[in-house]
């Protein structure tokens, strides 16, 4: 190991590996450029420390900026080095990890340094989807670094000195940093929904590794199964008391409680993240309306609709496990869409790219739903109209058009409020029960709340060797 590698970059990677598993490659590089004073600065390693190691004794390529370098900063060597990393990493089937604390673009290098992003750009597009990409920031993640963060598949935040931004707080018309920290982790992952964990670097050297952990190594050779120790038939007994926190409810239907949960401070009523059924890595969707603590107190509530924010962050991370071969379990609790003028805005395209997700993914698609499930905010929550492989139901589960006192009250606009209330429950008997979508096909099973993880695992279990064709085409426009 080189002595760049004893800087706080050489440390943060062994901090992340596997004791003594570090392989450094690349270690003797230094800048190419003479001008501007260049010749007279020291540039060991470029700034970069590149190399491999193993998590759990998972191979890994990481590459880690030393910010005493040049502030970190790329330039051409700089990015070579990462680019070959991605080579590397593309030909073994590996994940990369980039521990990031870059001041930006090495200005001394003008154009080449403008390439050298180029080339890491193209790197990280034709690696998505074939490995995965982590980023994490400890530093500085500025400019066109940033869009190199958010090219990758997760990134992880260190919460009290990384800054990440395309433009700084400052430069913000009608901001400053002590009125909004634009670049702060806080508002990274809380608001902008690009920071998926945030902690101390310690934490953050956790998150990754149980990560890592979970996800296939590639899109082919999935590696990421492991033996279960708990009782694949394990009952739940609290289970329709966690019907609001998803979040809970994931975690107790998890083999051994295993939940990782991805974008966990952003658009809080939708739940995203990977759970472990049987030793086998799922990814989870789930609609929520109520936030728990760890001491049992309610956070917040929120209204059970679909809303912009928790559309696209759903449809990414549906996007993803379809990509690496990861099953997909959905867990329905809506209403509708959120109505307000700021969403209307958005909230169309939003959930088309939502359907899209769901409706092109072909891994084996699994759908509980828990709660309510009304009219199109249904359908596109992975409902077995847009693909679902298999659909249950809890037994007080309302699955219909509208909730049934609305769909009374246009039917029969003239009618007293007796009327109305004969009509809304023969309508609720007839369209909104789960028996009622039970009898025309659209739920397979109704099940008790309780028997959720042994149904879920045996449903994945007999789609495991699920095979789709679909029309040939490059790639879909949505």
């Amino acid at each position: 190991m080189s002595d760049t590698a004893q800087s706080l970059a050489g440390k943060r990677i062994a901090s992340l590996l596997d004791e003594n598993s570090f392989v450094e490659i690349g270690g003797s590089v230094t800048a190419r450029n003479t001008d501007f004073n260049m010749q007279e600065k020291e540039t060991p390693a470029d700034g970069v420390i590149t190399g491999y190691g193993v998590i759990d004794g998972n191979l890994v390529y990481v590459y880690s900026q030393d910010a005493s370098v040049l502030g970190g900063s790329i330039g051409e060597m700089h990015a070579k080095k990462i680019a070959g990393i991605y080579d590397m990493a593309m030909k073994m089937g590996a994940p990369v990890i980039g521990l990031v604390d870059c001041a930006g673009l090495r200005l001394q290098e003008a154009t080449d340094a403008l390439n050298a992003f180029g080339e890491i750009y193209l790197k990280q597009a034709m690696a998505s989807g074939v490995i995965p990409q982590i980023t994490a920031v400890f530093g500085t993640c500025g400019g066109g670094m940033t869009i190199g963060s958010a090219l990758t598949d997760f990134t992880f935040m260190e919460d009290s000195k990384a800054k990440l931004f395309v433009n700084s707080p400052n430069a913000l018309d009608n901001n400053r940093v002590d009125k909004c920290d634009t670049a702060a982790a806080k508002f990274q992952s809380e608001e902008a929904g690009t920071v998926d964990f945030t902690g101390s670097e310690e934490d953050i050297f956790g998150q990754i590794r149980q990560l890592v952990c979970m996800l296939p190594s590639n899109n082919e050779d999935d590696a990421s199964y492991e033996e279960c120790t708990d009782d694949l038939n394990r009952v739940c007994p609290d289970l329709a008391n966690a019907s609001g926190d998803t979040s809970i409810l994931l975690s107790n239907i998890s083999d051994d409680n295993i939940f990782v949960e991805v974008k966990a401070s952003y658009a809080k009523e939708m739940v995203t993240g990977f759970i472990k059924l049987n030793g086998m890595t799922v990814g989870a969707v789930a609609n929520r309306t109520e936030v728990y603590d760890a001491e049992g107190n309610k956070t917040a509530e929120y209204d059970a609709v679909l809303t912009t924010k928790g559309a696209r962050k759903a449809a990414k991370f549906v996007k993803f496990c379809d990509a690496f071969e990861i099953p997909v379990l959905t867990l329905t609790n809506v209403k509708g869409f959120k109505a307000d003028m700021h969403s209307e805005r958005s909230i169309a395209s939003a959930v088309a790219e939502l359907t899209y997700a769901f409706a092109n993914a072909t891994v084996p698609k699994v759908n509980v739903i828990i709660g309510s499930a009304f009219g199109s905010a249904y359908t596109v929550m992975n409902s077995k109209a847009l693909g679902a492989d298999m659909t249950y139901a809890w037994g007080n589960a309302q699955i219909g058009m509208m909730d049934a006192k609305e769909a009374a009250r246009i039917m029969y606009p003239d009618a007293d409020a007796a009327l109305l209330n004969e009509k809304a429950a023969e309508y609720a008997s007839a369209q909104e029960s789960a028996m009622a979508a039970a009898r025309r096909g659209y739920v397979d099973t109704l099940i008790e709340a309780e028997d959720t993880r042994k149904y879920v695992i045996g449903a994945f279990e007999m789609l495991f060797t699920k095979r789709e064709d679909r029309p040939s085409k490059k790639h879909g426009t949505v």
